[in-house]
C-alpha cells in the first residue's frame, strides 16, 4: 500500500494536482471578469490583463441559459 508521502511523489498525483491548480486559477480569473466590467474595462482590456482569449471573456459575460 502507498502511504501519503509515497502517493504524493507519484507522477499521476503530481499531474492531477497540477491540473487542479490550473483549473482553479482559470476559475478565479473567470469570476473576476464581472467585477472588471463594472470598473469600466473593455472586453479587450480584461482579456489582456488576465491573459485570456477575448472569446473566453465574451463567453464568461454571456447570460447562462
Amino acid at each position: 500500500m502507498f502511504g501519503s508521502n509515497e502517493l504524493k511523489q507519484t507522477r499521476f498525483y503530481q499531474d492531477v494536482f497540477a491540473e487542479g491548480k490550473q483549473e482553479g486559477r482559470q476559475e478565479g480569473k473567470l469570476e473576476t471578469i464581472p467585477q472588471l466590467l463594472t470598473l469600466g474595462l473593455s472586453i479587450e482590456q480584461i482579456a489582456q490583463a488576465l491573459g485570456l482569449d477575448e472569446q473566453v471573456v465574451r463567453q464568461a459575460v454571456q447570460p447562462k441559459s
